[in-house]
């Protein structure tokens, strides 16, 4: 089985277009395609298909889960300074209006770090020698 194709076609008018020394004079304006003799007969099949039911059997067995120790513990807190603003109003209004209020504002402190006194902080009593209420 066997087939003879040729080929022809038209591309319209080319003139003489001369770039020196190249020419374009002789190059076929006309083209076609012709197929001679039986063309090959094609054929496309699918194999039948057969779906088998599937038998599965799933089987889960027991899962052990042993106690696992957590220990979280905060032993030390970082040393901070934490500054707390404060803005609180408390007063007497009749029909939306402030008849009266106090405010009172300010900032107030967390302090996470150890005590250490400044010099004018000293707690307690001191004795000295030229104490005037000693007699």
């Amino acid at each position: 089985m066997g087939s003879d194709v040729h080929l022809d076609g038209h591309l319209g008018t080319i003139g003489p277009v001369t770039v020196n020394p190249i020419t374009v004079d002789g190059i076929p304006n006309e083209f076609g395609i012709t197929v001679q003799g039986p063309i090959p007969k094609i054929q496309l099949g699918v194999d039948p298909v057969t779906l088998n039911p599937l038998n599965a059997t799933l089987t889960l067995n027991p899962v052990t889960l042993n106690p696992v120790n957590l220990n979280l513990a905060v032993t030390e807190l970082p040393e901070t300074r934490a500054h707390l603003p404060a803005d609180f109003t408390v007063g007497l209004s009749l029909l939306g209006m402030d008849l009266m209020s106090i405010r009172l504002c300010g900032e107030a402190q967390m302090i996470s770090e150890a005590y250490k006194p400044g010099p004018c902080e000293r707690c307690g009593y001191t004795e000295r020698d030229d104490d005037p209420q000693d007699g």
